[in-house]
């Protein structure tokens, strides 16, 4: 895992932006830990339907708000 600095960034472009792989390597983020991270929270998608309800803390629900695309456009 890359360090916070590089980590934090990275999820927020990801989570609440709704950047995808190619666009996150576009603003300036390392191809190769853009492609695990992205990975890793496709792969965990499962966990947040699992979880109980929780509150909002970010501006984007994250949890029935949040989709993973079944294909890409």
């Amino acid at each position: 895992m890359p360090p916070y600095e590089e980590l934090d960034p990275l999820l927020v472009d990801h989570l609440e932006h709704n950047m995808g792989e190619e666009d996150l390597i576009a603003a300036g983020h390392r191809p190769e830990v853009v492609r695990r991270i992205v990975r890793l929270v496709a792969r965990s998608e499962y966990k947040r339907r699992q979880a109980a309800p929780t509150l909002k803390v970010f501006s984007r629900a994250f949890g029935f708000g949040w989709r993973m695309p079944l294909a890409r456009g």
